[in-house]
């Protein structure tokens, strides 16, 4: 090797380091939820027992089992609604006991089934609370452009400066996401955000979870009842059972006869189209 390549070839041995260190970094689960056994009691009933999982980073993970599974216990305990009574949870490398809730908020964000709630609010006004960790209730301009971006998302526009309690149940949702997605945190957190909307938006919905993911690299978590939703549009499926994860994985796995008839305890048929795996269950 003559002494002119001999700098260009440990400058480029530089860069290949660099560019493999930064892959590491970004992949040692330093950006991703884990938890480690947790588990939540009502009395001396386990509704959640001993969860240990890894949710990918950047992917749209569905949460789905029958009713009583813990798909909204666990949701809750990861955004710290709930208390656990054993295990861990870390989210981005931080264990979830040691974050500041204020820190919390701009980090992980969530739209919880009990939102719905009747108050005397615009549409606007209630998408604005989106932005309100990052200030304070005094919103600056680029908070109202992005309260403007979530509210014309969800297809709100002609309804943002009418009180939620003129709203229909669909529409009222769709503001409670707005809100959400104006809070713009890495992770997102739906509790089965499908429940009162129409096919439409239901479609609409997890299409714009997908470009959540896509363009913008958030980490989505949802509780789904929709098999077939999961399986559409989800890249990771978890399937709960009594309190425990019954298996997990990529939609091809999760999504056959033999583990959802041990999960729901009913037939299942599974058709292959437009390369997903569509079920019938009736």
């Amino acid at each position: 090797m003559n002494a002119e390549f001999r700098p260009n070839f440990i400058l480029i041995t530089l860069y290949i380091y660099i560019f493999w260190l930064q892959f590491r970094i970004e992949n040692l689960g330093f950006s991703m939820i884990k938890s480690e056994k947790v588990s939540k009691f009502y009395g001396k009933k386990a509704v959640l027992e001993d969860v240990s999982l890894e949710i990918p980073k950047g992917k749209i993970t569905g949460f789905i089992g029958p009713n009583g599974a813990g798909k909204s216990t666990y949701l809750g305990i990861i955004a710290r609604l709930l208390a656990s009574d054993g295990g861990e949870i870390e989210i981005a490398g931080k264990n979830l006991k040691n974050y500041l809730s204020s820190e919390l908020a701009k980090v992980l964000a969530i739209l919880r089934q009990e939102s719905l709630v009747n108050i005397k609010i615009t549409v606007r006004d209630l998408v604005g609370f989106g932005r309100f960790p990052y200030s304070g209730g005094k919103l600056t301009e680029n908070d109202h452009e992005i309260v403007a971006c979530a509210i014309s998302q969800m297809g709100l526009d002609e309804f943002k400066e009418r009180f939620l309690d003129e709203l229909s149940g669909g529409q009222k949702q769709r503001a409670f996401i707005a809100m959400v997605i104006a809070q713009d945190t890495e992770y997102v957190l739906f509790d089965e955000p499908l429940n009162n909307l129409d096919i439409k938006h239901s479609i609409s919905l997890m299409k714009i979870m997908q470009n959540l993911r896509d363009n913008l690299q958030k980490t989505i978590i949802v509780v789904l009842h929709d098999i077939n939703f999961a399986s559409s549009f989800c890249d990771h499926i978890v399937a709960f059972k009594d309190g425990k994860v019954f298996t997990h994985g990529a939609p091809e796995k999760v999504i056959n006869a033999q583990v959802l008839e041990q999960i729901y305890e009913t037939p299942f048929e599974i058709h292959t189209i437009k390369g997903k795996n569509i079920c019938v269950y009736f």
